[in-house]
């Protein structure tokens, strides 16, 4: 008689894949602003055309999701020196910048005695580029699951307009 038995399963561990990031780990509430989600922070030139995109979450600090987008600008721009920045991103950012990456980052301020909206020069060139890149609809809400693929929407979005306006003047 014949005894068949089952093979013996390996007590050694099958490696597993990496945990899949949460989509929920990217985003979160920034009680200030009064938004959930999640925050882009974007690097343009003066004429408002995109350099740099960083997707975080929306509870972190806007000076500490700058970081790493300045990071970045300084990798791919090595002659940039001097970058305009909202009063969002004042306090030891500056300091950082100037000492880690040679960036004067200069802040521009509202003035105290002003209510109501107020032009401010050269923070005008972000806000139209925001205005641009919320008019594709994978940009105006957060559709994406991960930060990445929102970044990736925003720079596709930014490169339709900028192959058009140069395909446009090129006739």
């Amino acid at each position: 008689m014949e005894i068949r038995t089952r093979p013996r399963r390996s007590s050694i561990p099958k490696p597993c894949a990496p945990p899949k990031p949460s989509a929920t780990a990217s985003r979160g509430w920034d009680a200030g602003k009064k938004l959930n989600g999640r925050k882009r922070h974007v690097i343009v030139d003066t004429l408002g055309l995109l350099l740099i995109v960083h997707v975080t979450a929306a509870n972190i600090q806007d000076r500490d999701g700058a970081r790493p987008a300045l990071r970045q600008l300084r990798e791919l721009f090595a002659t940039l020196t001097l970058v305009w920045a909202d009063g969002a991103y004042a306090g030891k950012l500056v300091g950082w910048a100037h000492q880690h990456l040679a960036l004067t980052l200069d802040i521009v301020k509202r003035s105290d005695d002003t209510t109501g909206f107020v032009v401010l020069p050269r923070r005008w060139v972000v806000e139209r580029t925001l205005a641009w890149i919320t008019r594709r609809r994978r940009c105006v809400r957060d559709y994406e699951r991960l930060p990445a693929h929102h970044e990736a929407m925003v720079t596709w979005s930014m490169i339709t307009l900028m192959s058009r306006r140069l395909a446009r003047t090129q006739k």
